[in-house]
């Protein structure tokens, strides 16, 4: 499937908060991410409790160590609506 991707305002600003080594870590992992956001490289899993809280499936991306990208999915877009620790699955 060819995907359409987008970006929330707390996600873009959340990413230009990361310190200058997460920020190079999250375009490598951009890379990967664009091509399929289900590359096993990107350790892509559900996050249960963000999921039924949203109504949808949300995924999160492992970035670095503990840094993550949440995303979900509508159709043939992939909206990615936060970035940081482990912290941005209690919202």
């Amino acid at each position: 499937m060819s995907y359409i991707f987008k970006a929330s305002e707390t996600f873009w600003r959340n990413f230009y908060a990361l310190m200058p080594a997460q920020k190079e870590a999250t375009r490598d992992a951009w890379d990967i991410f664009k091509t399929n956001p289900f590359d096993p490289r990107l350790g892509t899993h559900q996050i249960r409790r963000l999921s039924s809280k949203a109504g949808r499936t949300v995924y999160a991306v492992v970035i670095k160590d503990d840094l993550r990208l949440l995303f979900f999915i509508k159709g043939n877009a992939v909206y990615s609506f936060d970035i940081g620790t482990h912290d941005v699955y209690k919202q």
